[in-house]
């Protein structure tokens, strides 16, 4: 079973001590660190969360989690901020930031471990979410790939340059698989409704593409007076 890795930055020790048990004893697993100084030594790159206190030392929380957006490895990690800055001005300062949440100083040990679930169920549905998204706009087929969030498309790891209505035909076949689309269906999903497209345009792109995806090409198929498909 997976187990959440969670960090506890605060300058009192105590305190993440205290943190650190209880939330192990939600079957977390806990790191500490008792500055931000130190969290930049450290590789975060397997966090799902942070707890990070606000008034530490030269660096402050709000430093240290604006240098964690602008990082690759850590722009989306969750961060709780957990204060005894509690003004309305300090709370919208650590939400602009982009805290997930920010709880109040002195607090309960059963608020924290609510919130942490919270922001928890909440990383993981987004998390789950761009996932199924990405994976709808990455199409493959054996050594073929098409991103349409990038436009890209390579054949055993080497781009190949498609015109625009290259790649969307190539796009249209590949998420048709097995299916013989009419030339009608490929104007009407590649070519707005407003532009007259002759059959030739059509046969001259998917020609042209062919060519360009080597071995790959061949697995376009045509049916002399149905129209195209992409076939395994």
């Amino acid at each position: 079973m997976y187990k959440y890795r969670i960090m506890v930055v605060d300058d009192e020790e105590s305190l993440c001590e205290i943190l650190k048990f209880n939330l192990e004893k939600e079957g977390y697993e806990v790191f500490t660190a008792n500055s931000a100084e130190e969290v930049l030594t450290l590789d975060l790159s397997g966090l799902d969360l942070m707890i990070l206190d606000v008034m530490m030392g030269e660096l402050s929380g709000f430093n240290l989690a604006a240098i964690l957006r602008k990082r690759t490895e850590t722009e989306t990690l969750p961060i709780i901020f957990c204060s005894a800055l509690d003004g309305e001005s300090d709370k919208i300062k650590g939400l602009d930031i982009g805290a997930d949440d920010y709880i109040s100083k002195p607090f309960s040990v059963a608020e924290v471990m609510a919130r942490v679930r919270s922001v928890l169920r909440r990383s993981t549905h987004r998390n789950e979410q761009h996932e199924e998204a990405t994976a709808e706009n990455v199409i493959n087929f054996e050594g073929l790939m098409v991103n349409n969030s990038s436009k890209r498309c390579t054949v055993d790891g080497v781009e190949v340059s498609l015109t625009r209505k290259e790649f969307d035909i190539l796009v249209l076949l590949l998420q048709n698989r097995n299916t013989i689309l009419s030339r009608e269906q490929i104007m009407k999903r590649v070519w707005s409704t407003e532009v007259v497209v002759l059959d030739r345009t059509i046969d001259v792109n998917i020609t042209r593409m062919r060519k360009k995806l080597g071995s790959y090409g061949n697995h376009i198929t045509t049916r002399t007076g149905y129209g195209y498909g992409f076939e395994e």
